[in-house]
């Protein structure tokens, strides 16, 4: 019998462990996740592994934070090596030589933009500060984001939708869905949450035409849509996309 897939992470907002939850239920596989046991448990489940007693096991080091993965024995860390391990066990990882490199750039290229970015938004000073113990760099630093980095983040990604270096068709790499596409969905669904007002300027200025096809393309697969209607799919909150209406601005 096949080990199970468990991927270990927080529950109450979707968080770097969506990534992988989109991949597994595109491919339909099936697989545990913490995410789904009460508060008190997943947060039980997962410190278990990040508590300072905790030294690896069965070969595997302690590592610094989640989302986790296991595997039978492999135990991993960080979202795109995470991806860049299951992309292939679930035909999200192209056809073509070397593919699987290409695949894990345009995945980290868009969590740094779409995600990382974003997240330091609402927390540019510290992560351990509250927002409103850093609510004015938090306004000026959103400003500047959706002015200057945000339409460069769409530009490039409307670039290399357009591009036909790697095929016709609607995805990053041409007519072959990848765990890149599903990646790119998320940021772009995140920063929806986040600044709605930027994001639907964005959308009607029709510069990034192929870039918000991509998201309603990916929203619309069979079995994207039936997780993101189901009670699995968690709802933006407190995790790396917040909505401050002090925020939600328009490129000036």
């Amino acid at each position: 019998m096949a080990a199970p897939y468990e991927l270990i992470y927080y529950t109450g907002v979707p968080g770097r462990g969506e990534h992988i939850r989109l991949a597994l239920e595109e491919a339909g596989a099936s697989y545990t996740d913490t995410s789904s046991l009460p508060m008190d448990k997943c947060r039980e489940a997962v410190t278990a592994y990040l508590n300072d007693s905790y030294l690896g096991e069965k070969g595997n080091p302690p590592y610094y934070a989640p989302p986790l993965f296991k595997h039978g024995d492999l135990i991993i860390s960080q979202t795109s090596n995470i991806l860049m391990y299951l992309g292939p066990k679930l035909g999200l990882a192209g056809s073509k030589e070397n593919d699987v490199w290409r695949i894990n750039a345009l995945a980290l290229t868009a969590l740094d933009g779409l995600s990382n970015e974003v997240h330091d938004c609402h927390h540019p000073i510290a992560v351990e500060l509250y927002w409103e113990d850093q609510k004015e760099e938090s306004h000026r630093r959103s400003k500047e984001w959706v002015k200057n980095r945000l339409p460069k983040h769409l530009g490039y990604w409307e670039r290399a939708l357009k591009s036909e270096e790697c095929g016709k068709g609607p995805w990053l790499l041409g007519n072959t869905l990848t765990y890149a596409d599903l990646v790119l969905f998320q940021c772009l669904d995140g920063v929806q949450f986040a600044f709605p007002k930027a994001m639907k300027h964005a959308k009607e200025s029709g510069k990034y035409d192929h870039v918000f096809q991509l998201w309603e393309a990916v929203k619309a697969r069979p079995n994207v849509a039936a997780y993101l209607a189901s009670d699995r799919r968690q709802k933006y909150d407190w995790g790396i996309y917040r909505y401050y209406p002090e925020n939600d601005v328009l490129p000036e």
